[in-house]
C-alpha cells in the first residue's frame, strides 16, 4: 500500500468554474478538476498553483483553502491511498488550454449546476459544493478579488 498526496484547485472566474476533460486511450474519460502530485520541497499552495497552471494553462490565486478529499485505486501491483488537498482559486480570464500531454482533450469555464453534472468523480463534486459556497460568501462579503468580476 502507497500513501500519495495531490493538490488542487477549485478556479473560478466570473462565476463560473473550470472543468478539464481527460480521454486516457479511451479507457478513462470525463470531467475533472485540475490537480496533481506534491514535488519535493513544495507547500501544498505551491502545488495546487503550479498543477493549475500545467493542466490548464490557466494562471490563478488562491482566495482560500476549501478542504481534502480522500480515495484509493489500484494499480497493477499496488492499492494507492491518495490525499488531495483543495483551493478556491480565481482566474485572470476565460483562457484555458488543456495539456495534452496529461490526456487533457478539452476545458473549459461551466456555470455551477453544469459543472457540477459534468464531474465524473463524487468526491469532486462534494468539494465543488464547499468551494462554491465559499465563493458565493466571499463574493456576497465583497471580499472576492480586487476587482469586480460578477
Amino acid at each position: 500500500m502507497t500513501n500519495a498526496t495531490s493538490c488542487g484547485g477549485v478556479v473560478i472566474f466570473r462565476g463560473k468554474i473550470l472543468l478539464l476533460y481527460k480521454n486516457y486511450r479511451n479507457k478513462y474519460e470525463g470531467w475533472v478538476l485540475p490537480k496533481g502530485t506534491v514535488e519535493e520541497g513544495e507547500s501544498y499552495n505551491e502545488t495546487a498553483l503550479r498543477e493549475v497552471k500545467e493542466e490548464s494553462g490557466v494562471t490563478a490565486q488562491i482566495m482560500k483553502y476549501v478542504g481534502k478529499t480522500t480515495y484509493s485505486f489500484s494499480t497493477s501491483n499496488d492499492l494507492i491511498n491518495k490525499e488531495v488537498h483543495w483551493y478556491l482559486m480565481m482566474a485572470d480570464s476565460y483562457y484555458s488550454k488543456p495539456q495534452r500531454e496529461e490526456y487533457f482533450c478539452d476545458s473549459g469555464y461551466y456555470k455551477y449546476h453544469e459543472a457540477y453534472h459534468l464531474l465524473k468523480f463524487p468526491n469532486e463534486k462534494q468539494i465543488l459544493e464547499q468551494a462554491y459556497s465559499e465563493y458565493l460568501s466571499l463574493r456576497n462579503a465583497n471580499l472576492w478579488g480586487s476587482k469586480k468580476y460578477y
